[in-house]
C-alpha cells in the first residue's frame, strides 16, 4: 500500500535529492504547474538538490531552453538528465551503426548535435531505411497518427536485423488535454514483431546512472537512500525507481488521473486497485506535486 500524502514537505526532509519527472509533473507541455514549481523552489531553499530526470529525446540544453520558453523558473532545479543524452551517448559509440534511419519530428534533429563527452564519436549519417544499419526513434513523425502504420517499415527492418534505438521509452504523453504517442509505443511494436529495441530512458538503468553523475558533478555525494523519485508514470517513474531501489512519489493526477479518480487527491480504494493491477508499489502518492 502506498502512503497518500498532502504535500511534498511532509516527507522532503527525509531526502537530500529529488529525481523529478517533467511532463505531467512539473508542466503539461504548454505551461508549468505553479504549485509544483513552488514546491521545488521551497525544497531547494532548504538545501535539497533537484535533478530533472526526463524521457525527453533531446539533450539537456534543448530541454532547458524549452523550460524557459514555457515559464518554468530556473531556480526550481539544479540540473537535467535526459533519455536523449543517454541514447545519444550510445548512438555516438556505434550502438546502431553509422548509417541510421531517423523517425521523429523536425525539432528532434537536435538529437544529432555533437556530443563532446565522447573522444572519438562515430560519424552518423541519416539515410533511407533500405540503406540503414540501424534506426533512431525519437517519436512518431506525427504523434497523433496510428502507430500501427509503422508495421510495414518495421517488418523490413526486422528482416534486415536492424536495431532500433528508442530515445524516449514513454508510451504516451498528455500535451495539455491532448494525448500523444511517444517513441516507446513504436519500440514496443517493433519488439512485439521480433525486432530488437534498445532503451535508455526511464525505467531503464542508463538514465539513472546519468542522473547520479549529474549529482556527483554538483559535488553531491548522495546515496540512493537519500533520493526520492517523483513522477506520474507507473511504468517509467515508479517502476524505474523500484528497479534502482529508490523511494518514489507517484503523481496520480497525471497519466492515471482517470483510473484513480484524482481531482485534488486520488480515491484511496481506486488507487490501491490501480497499483495492484500495475504490480507497482510507490512509497508515497499524491494528486499533484505541491
Amino acid at each position: 500500500m502506498s502512503e497518500i500524502i498532502e504535500s511534498l514537505p511532509e516527507v522532503a526532509a527525509r531526502y537530500d535529492a529529488l529525481f523529478v519527472d517533467l511532463w505531467g509533473c512539473v508542466h503539461n507541455g504548454l505551461e508549468p504547474f505553479a504549485e509544483a514549481v513552488a514546491a521545488l523552489q521551497a525544497y531547494r531553499a532548504t538545501g535539497g538538490t533537484v535533478i530533472l530526470v526526463t524521457n525527453a529525446p533531446r539533450h539537456r540544453a534543448s530541454v532547458a531552453e524549452q523550460l524557459g520558453r514555457i515559464g518554468v523558473a530556473e531556480d526550481a532545479w539544479d540540473d537535467i538528465a535526459t533519455s536523449g543524452d543517454s541514447a545519444r551517448a550510445a548512438m555516438f559509440t556505434g550502438a546502431v551503426g553509422s548509417k541510421v534511419y531517423f523517425i521523429g519530428q523536425p525539432h528532434d534533429q537536435s538529437f544529432f548535435d555533437p556530443l563532446k563527452l565522447i573522444d572519438t564519436p562515430v560519424e552518423i549519417t541519416q539515410v533511407p531505411l533500405a540503406e540503414a544499419e540501424g534506426i533512431v526513434c525519437c517519436g512518431p513523425f506525427d504523434p497523433m497518427s496510428d502507430p500501427d502504420a509503422y508495421r510495414a517499415d518495421f517488418l523490413l527492418a526486422k528482416q534486415r536485423r536492424l536495431p532500433l534505438l528508442c530515445a524516449n521509452p514513454d508510451i504516451v504523453v498528455d500535451r495539455g488535454e491532448t494525448r500523444e504517442w511517444c517513441a516507446g509505443k513504436l519500440a514496443q511494436i517493433y519488439s512485439e514483431m521480433g525486432g530488437t529495441s534498445l532503451y535508455f530512458g526511464k525505467p531503464h538503468p542508463p538514465i539513472y546512472d546519468l542522473a547520479r553523475r549529474r549529482l556527483s558533478a554538483l559535488g553531491k555525494d548522495i546515496g540512493d537512500q537519500g533520493i526520492l523519485a517523483i513522477g506520474d508514470g507507473i511504468a517509467t517513474d515508479v517502476q524505474g525507481a523500484q528497479g534502482e531501489d529508490i523511494d518514489s512519489l507517484f503523481i496520480t493526477g497525471g497519466l492515471a488521473a482517470a483510473e484513480t479518480a484524482t481531482v485534488r487527491q486520488p480515491d484511496p480504494a481506486l488507487l490501491d486497485t490501480y497499483l495492484a493491477g500495475q504490480d507497482a508499489t510507490p512509497t508515497y502518492s499524491i494528486g499533484f506535486l505541491r
